[in-house]
């Protein structure tokens, strides 16, 4: 199915293109931007012919919410349908007194991990960089109307339903449009990619903008990864690491690599000794996230004490190791949860 293209699918300079081959001076680029990214106003301050140009060769909806799920911690989950009627959860996430936006890429994923609910679904389709860029806006708005909380502009995470590398021409448009001065504005740092280790979109890393970078790695053993990561077979650790060491890094950035613990299955002190072997040379840091268990799934989730042992573990060998707090695991908006 040909979806009809998006006006938030265009960078800026393809709406000067855009104005121009229909007689409109380019400089109106500035006010349409502004008022789609900045005032989020679908009824622009231009002229009624102008509006009506771009009304017949854009779709200028955004997604629609259709359902919103609350946790007591404060996440906010959606279920956002495009105009297709498919849907996709976006997950607001709050740190402080800032929020970050969990967005999704696809709708479903191809991946099928076996700790995550989203790869249950199998892969329906990529999303277009406007649905990507759509749902941060209406988050975005969610958070300022219906929230009343006028915070600093969230962060982003591509951490939602999909791999984002697997779609990786449409992350990397909507990266671009986020970044454009006249609309959202958003600095590289702001972003965070993670990827599953799928090797072909790795590859494009250095001709994106120098977002944070991270890794789902969940274990230093080809043998566990593939169990929990099938893509794994095809594209093993060793061959994931020589293109990420070839990453074009900032001189302070370095790579995160995500690690779920599941009960009994990657939280040994084996574990522990060949992360060592695995990453103490690299620039890296080590998120830990325990299991978020979700309906049909196998893996238990560590106690906290187990969790916090691993941790010491890492910590005793010289790895910068962090653990991620659990938020929305309660309506399953949590890492692994997402299902649409």
């Amino acid at each position: 199915m040909t979806l009809e293209k998006s006006i938030y699918d265009l960078s800026q300079e393809e709406l000067k293109s855009f104005l121009v081959k229909n007689n409109i001076s380019p400089d109106f680029s500035t006010t349409i931007f502004r008022n789609l990214y900045k005032n989020n106003k679908h009824e622009m301050p231009i002229s009624k012919k102008i509006m009506a140009i771009l009304r017949k060769n854009f779709n200028v909806d955004l997604p629609v919410i259709h359902t919103v799920s609350k946790s007591p911690d404060g996440t906010v989950k959606f279920l956002m349908m495009f105009s297709d009627n498919k849907s996709v959860e976006t997950v607001l996430i709050p740190f402080n007194k800032r929020f970050t936006v969990c967005l999704s890429s696809q709708v479903g994923c191809a991946m099928k991990c076996s700790f995550c609910y989203t790869g249950t679904m199998g892969l329906s389709r990529h999303l277009k960089s406007g649905e990507i860029i759509g749902q941060y806006i209406v988050a975005a708005n969610y958070l300022d109307v219906e929230l009343g909380l006028k915070t600093m502009a969230p962060n982003i995470v591509f951490m939602g339903q999909g791999e984002p590398l697997h779609n990786s021409d449409e992350v990397l448009k909507a990266i671009q449009i986020f970044m454009e001065p006249f609309g959202l504005a958003m600095g590289p740092r702001q972003m965070t990619l993670s990827t599953a280790g799928y090797l072909p979109g790795i590859k494009k890393l250095n001709d994106f903008p120098k977002i944070n970078i991270a890794l789902s790695l969940h274990s230093p053993f080809n043998s566990i990864r593939k169990e929990l990561i099938p893509i794994n077979q095809h594209f093993p650790l060793e061959d994931i690491f020589k293109e990420l060491d070839g990453l074009d890094l900032m001189k302070r950035q370095f790579i995160v690599y995500e690690y779920l613990l599941i009960d009994g299955l990657n939280d040994r002190v084996e574990d522990a000794d060949e992360l060592l072997k695995l990453l103490g040379e690299r620039k890296s840091a080590i998120n830990l996230i325990p299991f978020n268990p979700f309906p049909g799934s196998n893996y238990k989730r560590p106690s906290d004490e187990k969790v916090e042992a691993f941790k010491e573990m890492l910590v005793e060998r010289k790895l910068r190791t962090m653990i991620r707090t659990t938020k929305g695991s309660d309506i399953l908006a949590a890492c692994g949860q997402l299902k649409s």
